[in-house]
Protein backbone atom coordinates (compact mmCIF):
# COMPACT_ATOMS: atom_id res chain seq x y z
CA UNK A 1 0.00 0.00 0.00
CA UNK A 2 1.39 3.14 -0.61
CA UNK A 3 2.19 5.55 2.11
CA UNK A 4 0.48 9.01 2.53
CA UNK A 5 2.24 12.17 1.13
CA UNK A 6 3.80 13.17 4.54
CA UNK A 7 5.04 9.94 5.07
CA UNK A 8 6.79 9.67 2.16
CA UNK A 9 8.14 13.30 2.32
CA UNK A 10 9.05 12.29 5.78
CA UNK A 11 11.22 9.10 4.22
CA UNK A 12 12.69 11.36 1.55
CA UNK A 13 13.89 13.79 3.69
CA UNK A 14 15.70 11.08 5.91
CA UNK A 15 17.08 9.82 2.66
CA UNK A 16 18.43 12.79 1.95
CA UNK A 17 19.87 13.07 5.47
CA UNK A 18 21.72 10.02 4.50
CA UNK A 19 23.32 11.75 1.76
CA UNK A 20 24.23 14.57 2.99
CA UNK A 21 25.98 12.76 5.92
CA UNK A 22 28.03 10.01 3.41
CA UNK A 23 28.62 13.29 1.06
CA UNK A 24 30.19 14.68 4.09
CA UNK A 25 32.00 11.28 5.00
CA UNK A 26 33.48 11.78 1.27
CA UNK A 27 33.88 15.55 1.15
CA UNK A 28 31.72 16.27 -1.32
CA UNK A 29 28.76 17.99 -2.06
CA UNK A 30 25.35 16.85 -1.21
CA UNK A 31 24.08 18.30 -4.92
CA UNK A 32 26.38 16.26 -6.69
CA UNK A 33 24.14 13.24 -5.52
CA UNK A 34 20.75 12.93 -7.26
CA UNK A 35 17.80 10.69 -5.32
CA UNK A 36 15.96 8.67 -7.93
CA UNK A 37 12.92 7.28 -6.78
CA UNK A 38 11.94 3.53 -7.55
CA UNK A 39 8.43 3.54 -8.40
CA UNK A 40 7.96 -0.14 -9.52
CA UNK A 41 5.20 -1.95 -8.78
CA UNK A 42 3.60 0.76 -7.01
CA UNK A 43 0.54 3.25 -8.76
CA UNK A 44 1.16 6.45 -10.49
CA UNK A 45 0.37 8.34 -7.73
CA UNK A 46 4.24 7.17 -6.46
CA UNK A 47 5.64 8.71 -9.70
CA UNK A 48 3.44 12.46 -8.52
CA UNK A 49 4.74 12.24 -5.19
CA UNK A 50 7.85 12.28 -6.47
CA UNK A 51 7.56 15.25 -8.67
CA UNK A 52 5.64 17.25 -5.81
CA UNK A 53 8.75 16.90 -3.57
CA UNK A 54 10.93 18.28 -6.17
CA UNK A 55 12.77 15.42 -7.42
CA UNK A 56 13.95 15.58 -11.48
CA UNK A 57 12.52 11.72 -12.82
CA UNK A 58 11.65 8.56 -11.21
CA UNK A 59 12.62 5.09 -12.09
CA UNK A 60 10.73 2.36 -13.18
CA UNK A 61 12.06 -1.85 -14.45
CA UNK A 62 9.70 -2.65 -16.93
CA UNK A 63 8.49 -0.45 -20.18
CA UNK A 64 4.98 -1.57 -20.05
CA UNK A 65 4.53 -0.74 -16.06
CA UNK A 66 5.09 3.09 -16.80
CA UNK A 67 3.35 2.78 -20.01
CA UNK A 68 0.47 2.31 -18.19
CA UNK A 69 0.87 4.44 -15.44
CA UNK A 70 2.32 8.05 -17.41
CA UNK A 71 -1.04 8.47 -18.50
CA UNK A 72 -2.19 8.54 -14.74
CA UNK A 73 0.04 11.27 -13.41
CA UNK A 74 -1.29 14.53 -12.68
CA UNK A 75 2.78 16.16 -12.67
CA UNK A 76 5.27 16.22 -15.11
CA UNK A 77 8.80 14.47 -14.04
CA UNK A 78 11.26 12.44 -16.17
CA UNK A 79 11.02 8.74 -16.25
CA UNK A 80 14.44 6.45 -16.29
CA UNK A 81 14.57 2.69 -17.20
CA UNK A 82 16.46 0.77 -14.29
CA UNK A 83 15.82 -2.34 -15.77
CA UNK A 84 16.30 -4.79 -17.89
CA UNK A 85 15.62 -4.24 -21.75
CA UNK A 86 15.16 -6.40 -24.24
CA UNK A 87 15.86 -5.06 -27.83
CA UNK A 88 12.25 -5.76 -29.05
CA UNK A 89 11.01 -3.21 -26.50
CA UNK A 90 13.83 -0.52 -27.73
CA UNK A 91 11.12 1.14 -29.61
CA UNK A 92 8.53 1.51 -26.87
CA UNK A 93 11.89 2.39 -24.12
CA UNK A 94 12.92 5.56 -26.72
CA UNK A 95 8.68 7.07 -26.75
CA UNK A 96 8.26 6.74 -22.98
CA UNK A 97 11.56 7.40 -21.14
CA UNK A 98 13.69 10.24 -20.59
CA UNK A 99 16.73 8.08 -20.31
CA UNK A 100 17.71 4.48 -20.39
CA UNK A 101 20.35 3.22 -17.95
CA UNK A 102 20.19 -1.02 -18.80
CA UNK A 103 21.75 -0.93 -21.81
CA UNK A 104 24.64 -3.74 -21.50
CA UNK A 105 25.23 -4.66 -25.51
CA UNK A 106 26.09 -3.88 -28.99
CA UNK A 107 22.07 -4.85 -30.44
CA UNK A 108 20.20 -3.15 -28.24
CA UNK A 109 22.74 0.01 -28.99
CA UNK A 110 21.68 -0.32 -32.41
CA UNK A 111 18.07 -0.76 -31.78
CA UNK A 112 18.00 2.04 -29.54
CA UNK A 113 20.10 4.59 -32.05
CA UNK A 114 17.86 3.59 -34.84
CA UNK A 115 14.26 4.08 -32.71
CA UNK A 116 15.61 7.51 -31.61
CA UNK A 117 16.74 8.42 -35.41
CA UNK A 118 13.13 7.81 -36.10
CA UNK A 119 11.65 9.61 -33.71
CA UNK A 120 13.89 12.45 -34.31
CA UNK A 121 15.31 12.81 -31.05
CA UNK A 122 19.03 12.02 -29.03
CA UNK A 123 18.48 9.69 -26.43
CA UNK A 124 20.42 9.57 -22.95
CA UNK A 125 21.69 6.19 -21.82
CA UNK A 126 23.83 4.73 -19.55
CA UNK A 127 25.78 1.53 -20.01
CA UNK A 128 25.09 -1.47 -17.48
CA UNK A 129 28.49 -3.06 -16.28
CA UNK A 130 28.32 -6.58 -14.21
CA UNK A 131 30.86 -4.47 -12.29
CA UNK A 132 30.39 -7.28 -9.58
CA UNK A 133 30.47 -9.74 -11.58
CA UNK A 134 27.16 -11.32 -10.29
CA UNK A 135 26.01 -14.10 -12.65
CA UNK A 136 22.47 -13.43 -11.25
CA UNK A 137 22.57 -9.62 -12.57
CA UNK A 138 22.49 -8.65 -16.08
CA UNK A 139 25.29 -6.14 -17.40
CA UNK A 140 28.05 -5.70 -20.06
CA UNK A 141 31.58 -7.80 -18.16
CA UNK A 142 33.89 -5.37 -17.32
CA UNK A 143 36.21 -6.54 -20.18
CA UNK A 144 33.47 -5.62 -23.16
CA UNK A 145 33.16 -2.23 -21.27
CA UNK A 146 35.87 -0.39 -23.34
CA UNK A 147 34.20 -1.71 -26.85
CA UNK A 148 30.94 -1.06 -25.79
CA UNK A 149 31.52 2.57 -24.57
CA UNK A 150 33.47 2.67 -28.26
CA UNK A 151 30.28 1.51 -30.22
CA UNK A 152 28.41 4.06 -28.12
CA UNK A 153 30.28 6.81 -29.19
CA UNK A 154 29.75 5.90 -32.28
CA UNK A 155 25.45 6.24 -32.59
CA UNK A 156 24.56 9.44 -33.43
CA UNK A 157 21.35 9.45 -31.52
CA UNK A 158 22.54 8.39 -28.53
CA UNK A 159 24.25 10.53 -25.59
CA UNK A 160 26.38 8.19 -23.12
CA UNK A 161 25.77 10.04 -19.84
CA UNK A 162 27.72 7.18 -17.92
CA UNK A 163 27.48 4.11 -16.67
CA UNK A 164 24.88 1.99 -13.70
CA UNK A 165 25.60 -1.38 -12.01
CA UNK A 166 23.86 -2.87 -9.28
CA UNK A 167 26.12 -4.50 -6.25
CA UNK A 168 25.37 -8.86 -6.01
CA UNK A 169 22.57 -8.96 -3.01
CA UNK A 170 25.42 -9.85 0.18
CA UNK A 171 25.27 -9.75 3.62
CA UNK A 172 28.98 -8.82 3.39
CA UNK A 173 29.49 -4.85 2.84
CA UNK A 174 32.53 -4.45 1.16
CA UNK A 175 31.19 -7.03 -1.66
CA UNK A 176 29.46 -3.41 -2.41
CA UNK A 177 32.52 -1.69 -1.63
CA UNK A 178 34.28 -3.37 -4.34
CA UNK A 179 31.34 -3.35 -6.80
CA UNK A 180 31.37 0.62 -6.42
CA UNK A 181 34.89 0.90 -6.07
CA UNK A 182 35.32 -1.07 -9.70
CA UNK A 183 33.00 0.95 -11.53
CA UNK A 184 34.44 4.20 -10.48
CA UNK A 185 37.76 3.45 -11.31
CA UNK A 186 36.61 1.76 -15.09
CA UNK A 187 34.54 5.08 -15.54
CA UNK A 188 37.69 7.07 -14.66
CA UNK A 189 39.97 5.05 -16.89
CA UNK A 190 37.45 4.92 -20.01
CA UNK A 191 37.08 9.03 -19.56
CA UNK A 192 40.58 9.65 -19.63
CA UNK A 193 40.78 7.08 -22.68
CA UNK A 194 38.15 7.98 -25.05
CA UNK A 195 38.21 11.93 -23.69
CA UNK A 196 34.41 11.99 -22.83
CA UNK A 197 33.31 13.02 -19.46
CA UNK A 198 30.70 10.19 -18.00
CA UNK A 199 30.06 11.73 -15.70
CA UNK A 200 27.50 9.81 -14.29
CA UNK A 201 27.42 6.70 -12.16
CA UNK A 202 24.10 5.45 -10.96
CA UNK A 203 24.90 3.16 -8.55
CA UNK A 204 23.48 2.16 -4.92
CA UNK A 205 19.73 1.53 -3.30
CA UNK A 206 18.45 1.60 -0.61
CA UNK A 207 20.80 -0.50 1.83
CA UNK A 208 24.03 0.10 0.05
CA UNK A 209 23.82 4.08 -0.67
CA UNK A 210 26.33 5.23 1.81
CA UNK A 211 28.71 2.73 0.01
CA UNK A 212 28.36 4.04 -3.32
CA UNK A 213 28.55 7.37 -2.77
CA UNK A 214 31.65 6.80 -0.97
CA UNK A 215 33.21 5.28 -3.94
CA UNK A 216 31.81 7.96 -6.11
CA UNK A 217 27.78 6.88 -6.72
CA UNK A 218 26.24 10.53 -8.89
CA UNK A 219 22.93 9.36 -8.45
CA UNK A 220 21.01 6.35 -6.41
CA UNK A 221 18.04 4.84 -7.21
CA UNK A 222 15.56 4.31 -3.77
CA UNK A 223 11.97 2.53 -3.41
CA UNK A 224 11.20 0.78 -0.19
CA UNK A 225 13.48 3.28 2.07
CA UNK A 226 10.76 5.79 0.47
CA UNK A 227 7.55 3.66 -0.58
CA UNK A 228 8.01 0.77 1.89
CA UNK A 229 8.19 -2.93 1.01
CA UNK A 230 6.28 -3.78 -1.64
Amino acid sequence: MLPTYDAFKSRADGVRAQIAAACLRSHRDPVEVELLAVTKTHPAEAADYAARYGLRAVGENRVQEAVEKQPHCTTRIGWELIGHLQSNKAKLAAVHFDRVQSVDSEKLLNHLDQAAATLGKILPILLQINAGRDPAKFGAEIEDAPRLLETALARKNLRIDGFMTIAPLSDDPSVAERTFATLRTLRDDLASRFGVPLRELSMGMSGDLEAAILAGSTQVRIGSALYGLR
